[in-house]
């Protein structure tokens, strides 16, 4: 089910999330809603924290295909880029957010089986994005600048 995106303001984004314990049909259905509203919404992922629920649990949406991450964690950075980021939590506006090119990370599917993957480029921007928000992490916290959308561009 599509799900409202939490705006910024809301306590519940600057939360630090709790652990995926489990691995059942409520979870799968947590996973379905997050996956729904990042497609209904055209993002490159949400996190849960993004639809009012504060738990480790991401979905990635981006070229390289969908990812759904429980209890993600970052396992190596390398390299370095720069460009800009928006965020379905921050409508309207946009920032300059260095991140890492290179992101190899660790996490469980809505199963429960563990799984690893490397991202490079935009995939490794998003996933460092999404894990952010699992720990309070708005991308506004560590843009050099965030600057307004123009209107044409605003949703």
């Amino acid at each position: 089910m599509v799900k409202y995106v939490v705006q910024i303001g809301d306590e519940v984004l600057r939360q630090k999330c709790a652990e995926v314990k489990k691995f059942d049909s409520d979870l799968g259905r947590l996973m379905d809603d997050l996956r729904q509203t990042v497609r209904a919404e055209n993002g490159a992922g949400l996190a849960a924290p993004q639809i009012g629920v504060p738990l480790r649990a991401v979905v990635v949406d981006v070229e390289e295909g969908v990812f759904e991450m429980v209890n993600p964690v970052i396992l190596s950075k390398k390299g370095e880029q720069t460009g800009a980021e928006g965020c379905l939590s921050v409508k309207g506006k946009q920032g300059t957010v260095t991140r890492p090119y290179r992101v190899k990370a660790e996490y469980r599917d809505r199963t429960g089986r563990k799984h690893k993957l490397t991202a490079e480029g935009f995939f490794a921007r998003a996933v460092c994005h999404e894990l952010d928000h699992l720990d309070g992490i708005i991308y506004t916290d560590i843009a050099s600048e965030v600057y307004d959308l123009p209107e044409e561009d605003k949703q």
